[in-house]
C-alpha cells in the first residue's frame, strides 16, 4: 500500500483542473466570432426629425422630391448615377465577349417576369423614381422624378402603384415627415417581392426577415442589423452585386468585410475556407420560412383553371413552389457568363441564362449554395432566340392572352427579330444563396458533406470522391487529371 500513499494528492490535483481549466478559458480574451459585431460597421448619424420642417401639402411625389433637395441639394443627382437608378450599368469586359457588355434589369431578360421592355409600367412601380413609362425615361428624367421616400419613409403607409408612381391614397405629408434612414422594410418593398410577390424570386430574402428572430438570421435577428449595415452607402451608391443581372463583381458585399478570412478556433475548418464559400456552411437552407419559386412553366398560361398564387394563374402559368430546400452547390468565383438578348440558343438543351463561372481549377473558385430557378420560357423557333413578350398593358398577354401577339410587341421594343413562330424551352437561372445566415451552432456539420447521406455531389464538383478521403481539390481532382 506504500506505492499508494499519496494517491490522495493525485485526486486533489484533478478537482483543481476540473475548477481552474473552466475558469481559465472563460477569462480568455474573446476570440473572433464572440466579438461584437457592430465593432465591424460605421455608425450611423442619428436620424433627423423631418416633421417640423416637410409642412406640405404635396400634390405628387416630385412635390416631395423638390423639398428634399432644398436642403439635400446633391441627393438627386447622386441617385441618378447609380444601378439603382439607371438599372443598367457601364460596360465591361469580360472574358466570355468579345466586345464589353453593359447590362441590367433594363435591358436583359430573365424567367420569371422575362423582361422589362415593352412592360415599363408594370416593372418600375419598384423603380426609384417617378413616372418610367417608357423606353427614353433615363434619359429624360429629371431631379424631381427621383423618389427619395421609396428609400426613406418610416410612416408605414407608403406605396407604389404603376410606373412608380405613388399609389392612390398615400399620405405624402405623413411619408414625407416621417423620413430616416434606411431600413429593412424599405428594402425588401422592392427587394423582397421581387419577381411578382414575395419569396418568389430569391431563395433568401423575404418578409419574414422584417423582423426574423436569430435561428433564421444572426446578424438581423440576434444583432439588429438592417440591410445599409453590410450592403453600405457612400451618396446613394448602395453596395452589392447580383449575378441575376451583373457581370462584374466590383463593389460587391463579403463575409470578410468584417469576418477574418479564417474565423474558426480548430485548423481543420479553417482549411475549408480557401475552397468553400462561407454561405455554404452557415446558411444550411434556402427559403426557411416562406416558400420560394422553383418552376414557373408559362405555357400553361391562358387556361381557365383554379387559381392559386402557389400553383396557377391564368396570366403566368403553372408554378411549383418549395420551402427550406437544400441548396445546389457550385463552384463560383464571383461573376457569371450571361445570356444576352439575341444569342442564339439550342432549344432542345436547357439554356443557363447566367451561368456562375469558376470551376475545381480556378483558385479563385469556392463551393456556393445557389437557389436554381427553372422556367418553361417562350422563344422563336426559326430564329432560336429567347423572346421577351409584352405582357402589361394594352395588346399585352395579361389583357389579350395571345403569344404571338405579346411576341411580336416584345419585339419590336427590344428590336428582336422574330420570325412569326414561337415555341417554349427550358432555362434555368442561378441565384447565390448568401442571406438567413444562421447562428454558428445551426451551421452544417462534418457528417452533412462528409458522409454516405452527403448533400454534395463531390464526382459533379469535379472531385474523384469525397475529399475526405480522396483528397482535396489539388490531389488528384478530376479537373486536374
Amino acid at each position: 500500500m506504500r506505492d499508494f500513499k499519496y494517491i490522495w494528492v493525485l485526486g486533489l490535483i484533478g478537482t483543481a483542473l476540473i475548477v481552474i481549466v473552466p475558469v481559465v478559458l472563460v477569462l480568455q480574451p474573446e476570440s473572433e466570432a464572440a466579438t461584437n459585431p457592430w465593432d465591424h460597421v460605421p455608425k450611423d448619424s442619428p436620424a433627423t426629425d423631418h416633421s417640423a420642417l416637410l409642412k406640405g401639402p404635396f400634390e405628387t411625389g416630385g412635390d416631395v422630391t423638390l423639398a428634399c433637395l432644398d436642403c439635400h441639394d446633391d441627393a438627386a443627382t447622386e441617385v441618378m448615377r447609380t444601378n439603382h437608378w439607371t438599372w443598367q450599368a457601364p460596360p465591361v469586359e469580360v472574358d466570355w465577349r468579345e466586345e464589353p457588355v453593359s447590362t441590367g434589369k433594363a435591358n436583359v431578360l430573365n424567367n420569371f417576369c422575362i423582361g422589362i421592355q415593352s412592360n415599363w409600367t408594370g416593372c418600375t412601380r419598384c423603380h426609384a423614381g417617378y413616372g418610367w413609362e417608357g423606353a427614353d425615361f433615363i434619359e429624360t428624367a429629371t431631379e424631381d422624378d427621383v423618389d427619395c421616400l421609396v428609400c426613406h419613409d418610416q410612416s408605414g403607409q407608403y406605396a407604389k402603384a404603376a410606373s412608380g408612381l405613388p399609389a392612390d391614397g398615400v399620405d405624402l405629408v405623413a411619408a414625407a415627415q416621417s423620413v430616416g434612414l434606411p431600413t429593412r422594410e424599405n428594402c425588401g418593398y422592392c427587394h423582397f417581392n421581387g419577381g411578382g410577390g414575395d419569396a418568389v424570386k430569391h431563395g433568401d430574402l423575404d418578409e419574414t426577415l422584417y423582423y426574423p428572430d436569430e435561428a433564421l438570421d444572426v446578424h438581423m435577428g440576434r444583432h439588429d442589423f438592417q440591410c445599409t449595415d453590410c450592403h453600405q452607402t457612400a451618396d446613394h451608391d448602395i453596395k452589392g452585386r447580383s449575378i441575376s443581372v451583373s457581370v462584374d463583381n466590383a463593389n460587391q458585399v463579403a463575409c470578410t468585410d468584417c469576418h477574418d478570412a479564417a474565423p474558426h478556433d480548430d485548423a481543420r475548418v479553417n482549411a475549408h475556407t480557401d475552397s468553400v464559400a462561407c454561405q455554404t456552411c452557415h446558411i444550411p437552407a434556402g427559403a426557411r420560412r416562406e416558400p420560394t419559386k422553383m418552376v414557373w412553366d408559362w405555357s400553361a398560361a391562358g387556361q381557365d383553371l383554379p387559381e392559386d398564387q402557389h400553383s396557377y394563374l391564368k396570366i403566368k402559368g403553372s408554378f411549383i413552389y418549395e420551402g427550406d430546400f437544400i441548396p445546389a452547390y457550385d463552384w463560383y468565383a464571383g461573376t457569371a457568363e450571361r445570356y444576352l438578348l439575341g444569342d442564339p440558343i439550342d432549344p432542345n438543351e436547357v439554356t443557363r441564362i447566367n451561368d456562375p463561372i469558376g470551376d475545381i481549377d480556378d483558385p479563385n473558385a469556392k463551393i456556393w449554395p445557389f437557389k436554381i430557378h427553372r422556367a418553361n420560357q417562350i422563344y422563336d423557333t426559326v430564329n432560336n432566340i429567347l423572346l421577351v413578350p409584352k405582357t402589361v398593358g394594352e395588346g399585352g398577354y395579361w389583357t389579350e392572352f395571345n403569344w404571338d401577339l405579346a411576341a411580336q410587341l416584345g419585339s419590336d421594343a427590344t428590336g428582336l427579330d422574330y420570325s412569326g413562330e414561337y415555341g417554349f424551352t427550358w432555362t434555368e437561372m442561378y441565384w447565390p444563396i448568401t442571406h438567413m445566415v444562421a447562428p454558428a451552432e445551426l451551421a452544417l456539420k462534418c457528417s452533412d458533406c462528409h458522409s454516405a447521406d452527403s448533400r454534395m455531389n463531390w464526382e459533379a464538383l469535379g472531385y474523384l470522391g469525397d475529399p475526405m478521403r480522396w483528397g482535396g481539390r489539388n490531389a488528384g481532382a478530376k479537373g486536374s487529371e
